[in-house]
């Protein structure tokens, strides 16, 4: 069975910024024909739950709204995420949309006014980077 890498979140765990999750079905199907590895980037690189919500600057910082530097923390959480996905042989993601780790397609643009651009998370990048196939809830 094929293995497929999936937004922790989107399976129902609770590792969002503000200790929630986002359940999304469609998500939760594909177990019916992959077996799901799930992970949650930014747990990974060591950030809290709950935690402040980060966005990434025009720079490529990733800075929480209490003002804190957490790039190396994004960083981190990328490269394990990519190296789980590696160590399992993961051809293909499946990531939540707007994360500044995960977001696909877009992502907030780093002013905290809820403002959408076309962009990539860190995560997302890093895993279509080295040949992995990137989808967000959105796409199925």
């Amino acid at each position: 069975m094929e293995k497929l890498l999936v937004s922790a979140c989107l399976l129902g765990e609770c590792c969002r910024y503000d200790g929630k999750s986002k359940p999304c079905e469609a998500v939760i199907k594909l177990a019916e024909k992959y077996e799901l590895i799930p992970v949650c980037p930014e747990q990974l690189g060591g950030l809290s739950t709950p935690r402040p919500p980060s966005e990434m600057q025009g720079d490529g910082r990733f800075i929480n709204t209490e003002g804190n530097d957490v790039t190396a923390n994004y960083r981190s959480g990328a490269e394990k995420a990519l190296a789980i996905a590696v160590k399992n042989g993961c051809k293909r993601a499946v990531l939540k949309e707007k994360s500044p780790s995960c977001g696909v397609h877009k992502r907030y643009d780093g002013t905290f006014t809820g403002t959408l651009i076309s962009d990539s998370g860190i995560t997302a990048s890093l895993l279509r980077e080295n040949g992995i196939t990137v989808l967000s809830e959105e796409d199925l």
